[in-house]
C-alpha cells in the first residue's frame, strides 16, 4: 500500500489569502453570526432554515438561487433566519459518484482538489459579497475545515460521519453552530454520544499538531430519519420521536438544546415534495408541547431553482444532480407559510 503525492504540501495560510472578506463583509458576517448564535441559545425565537441545493455543483445556478433567497429573507426576517446550504463536498456510500465542487469543478470533468479549494472559497465569498447572506457547509473531511471556517456561519456533520471520533473531536473546536445528524441507523443514543463529545473539551492530533479544543456549546442535533436492517425508511420527526429527543436532552444536561428537522433524506424517503408536509406537521406538533416549541426551531430543507433531480451530465440550469429538491416556487410558498405559522 502507498499514497502517491499529487501536489506539494498545502500551505493553509496561503489558502486563506484566497477570496478573503473585506472589512465590510466581515462586519456583515459577524452580525449574522451573532444573530444565529442567539437563535441557538434561545435568546431569539426565530425559526432557523438551513436551505438550499443538495450539492452546490453549478456556481452560477447557486448564485441565482441565493440572490432570490436574499430577497425572500427580507420579507420574512421578523420570523425566519435563513442560511443557504452551499455544500461543496458530498459523501458517497460506496465512494463512487459526484463528490462535490471540492473534487470536481465541472461534474463532467476530472477531479482537481487544489483548484477545488479555490473554487469553494470563491463561492462562499461570492454569496456573502453579492447577497449579504452567509452560508452553511458540511464537514466531510475534518482536516479541510480550515479551508472554509472563516467564510461560513454553520457547519453540518453528516450521518455517515457522526460516529467518527475525529469528526466529533473537531466539532468540539468549531466556533460556529454545528449540526450533528443522527447516523443512518437512526440510533439516538449514538447521536447524543456525538453531541456530548462535541460539547466537551478534547485533546487530539489535528493537522500535525497536538491540540485542545474549546468545546462547542452551539453543537446540536439534526434528525434526518434512518434505515432499518431491511432498508426501510424510519422517519424520526413525528411527535413521539420529538418527545424522545426532548427527554434525552433533559437527561444529559446538554447546553443550548436545539433540534433541527432534516425534511428530506430518510425522513421523506427522498420524496422531495414530502418536505412540505413534514414542515407543516412539525409546526403543528410544536404547538402541543412547550419544550418542543422552545427547542424544535430549525429545518434543513433541500431546495433549488428547478424541482427534482437530473443525472450529473444533465443540462437543466438550477436542478440538482444529487438528491431531488423542491423547486423555487414551492420553496417560496413554504418559507412564507413558516413565517406565518411559526
Amino acid at each position: 500500500m502507498s499514497f502517491k503525492a499529487l501536489s506539494k504540501t498545502i500551505d493553509f495560510d496561503q489558502v486563506k489569502t484566497l477570496s478573503t472578506l473585506t472589512k465590510e463583509q466581515a462586519e456583515k458576517k459577524a452580525l449574522r453570526d451573532h444573530e444565529l448564535k442567539e437563535i441557538i441559545e434561545g435568546k431569539s425565537q426565530k425559526i432557523l432554515l438551513l436551505i438550499g441545493p443538495c450539492s452546490a455543483h453549478d456556481e452560477e445556478a447557486v448564485m441565482e438561487y441565493v440572490t432570490r433567497l436574499a430577497k425572500l429573507q427580507e420579507k420574512v426576517q421578523d420570523k425566519v433566519f435563513m442560511v443557504p446550504r452551499v455544500y461543496t463536498n458530498k459523501p458517497r456510500t460506496n465512494g463512487d459518484g459526484y463528490k462535490g465542487l471540492l473534487h470536481q469543478q465541472n461534474p463532467d470533468g476530472e477531479s482537481n482538489l487544489i483548484k477545488g479549494i479555490a473554487a469553494v472559497r470563491s463561492l462562499h465569498n461570492r454569496v456573502i459579497s453579492e447577497t449579504g447572506l452567509t452560508t452553511a457547509d458540511e464537514m466531510l473531511y475534518p482536516e479541510n475545515l480550515e479551508f472554509v471556517q472563516d467564510l461560513v456561519s454553520y457547519i453540518a456533520v453528516g450521518a455517515r460521519s457522526v460516529e467518527d471520533q475525529q469528526h466529533r473531536f473537531v466539532a468540539s473546536g468549531i466556533d460556529q453552530p454545528t449540526g450533528m445528524k443522527n447516523p443512518t441507523s437512526g440510533n439516538l443514543n449514538v447521536l447524543f454520544n456525538s453531541l456530548y463529545a462535541a460539547q466537551q473539551k478534547q485533546e487530539f492530533i489535528f493537522n500535525g499538531l497536538e491540540v485542545e479544543s474549546s468545546s462547542n456549546p452551539l453543537a446540536h442535533v439534526v434528525l434526518r430519519g434512518g434505515l432499518n436492517e431491511y432498508g426501510k425508511n424510519i422517519p424520526n420527526y413525528h411527535y413521539e420521536d420529538l418527545l424522545k429527543v426532548v427527554e434525552l436532552y433533559k437527561s444529559g444536561g446538554y447546553k443550548n438544546p436545539f433540534i433541527v428537522i432534516d425534511t428530506n433524506h430518510d425522513n421523506s424517503g427522498k420524496q422531495y415534495k414530502e418536505q412540505i408536509r413534514i414542515v407543516k406537521e412539525t409546526l403543528i406538533n410544536r404547538s402541543w408541547n412547550n419544550d418542543m416549541k422552545q427547542w424544535v426551531r430549525g429545518f434543513m430543507i433541500e431546495s433549488f431553482l428547478e424541482s427534482g433531480r437530473q443525472e450529473a451530465n444533465g443540462k437543466v440550469f438550477g436542478q440538482s444532480i444529487t438528491d431531488p429538491c423542491l423547486g423555487w416556487d414551492e420553496t417560496e410558498r413554504l418559507v412564507e407559510y413558516i413565517a406565518e405559522n411559526a
